[in-house]
């Protein structure tokens, strides 16, 4: 079986999600994997308070609840931000893929370290940063996200999150963020309009955040070769 094939046969059980749905939830058991084929998706953690700390956004392609190879009980709870297609699949999978695909459970394990360093950035940006600079950065790193799935796209995307959960990702308040928000238009380093988000001066955007692009210089010339 080829890598595609053996990809493929962790999409064979699709399912709909609605906005809002859990997929997983903190605390409880877990055993399975998942796939996001279509739509995003976010994880988070509440904490002792009762408020929300949103831990990733999550894209089409990413792999969902990963952490089912290691812990019993699921660390994060994951939710529908929008209408999402998922493909679940138990984690004993992973042992044949790991088995008979060296190079896709290298891959997996360089998709893990790359998110790793994003929520080390996310974690040094919470401490050490503006809320200006945390809005920006999490505006370049959605789109570079997105971006990853269609190489076509510009500047312009849809934000498709509600300002608390942007707030709940920046550790910041809504009103917090809309005000954060407005100062960026009013700088002219981004437009929004009827949903969607335009990054209008991109160079001076990445300074105010003081964002490092994480998608870019990879070095992955060690991979295995595809069988």
């Amino acid at each position: 079986m080829n890598e595609k094939a053996a990809l493929a046969r962790l999409e064979d059980r699709p399912r709909e999600l609605r906005r809002g749905a859990v997929l997983v939830r903190e605390n409880d058991p877990q055993a399975e994997l998942f796939i996001l084929q279509r739509g995003m998706a976010m994880s988070y953690v509440l904490l002792d308070d009762g408020s929300r700390q949103i831990l990733r956004f999550l894209y089409a392609g990413d792999m969902l609840a990963v952490s089912a190879l290691v812990y019993r009980d699921s660390p994060e709870t994951v939710v529908a931000l929008t209408d999402c297609t998922v493909c679940s699949f138990d984690r004993s999978a992973m042992t044949g893929l790991v088995t008979d695909h060296p190079r896709l459970s290298a891959i997996i394990m360089v998709m893990n370290q790359m998110e790793k360093v994003a929520l080390t950035d996310r974690l040094a940006a919470l401490g050490r940063t503006s809320a200006k600079a945390r809005i920006a950065a999490l505006l370049l790193e959605m789109r570079n996200r997105m971006r990853m799935r269609d190489r076509a796209m510009g500047n312009s995307f849809t934000l498709g999150l509600t300002q608390e959960e942007i707030g709940d990702a920046t550790g910041l308040t809504a009103v917090h963020v809309n005000r954060m928000l407005r100062q960026l238009e009013e700088d002219g380093l981004i437009r929004r309009e009827a949903g969607r988000v335009t990054l209008l001066n991109e160079v001076q955007l990445a300074q105010a955040a003081n964002y490092i692009d994480r998608f870019d210089g990879l070095d992955l010339r060690w991979l295995p070769p595809a069988r």
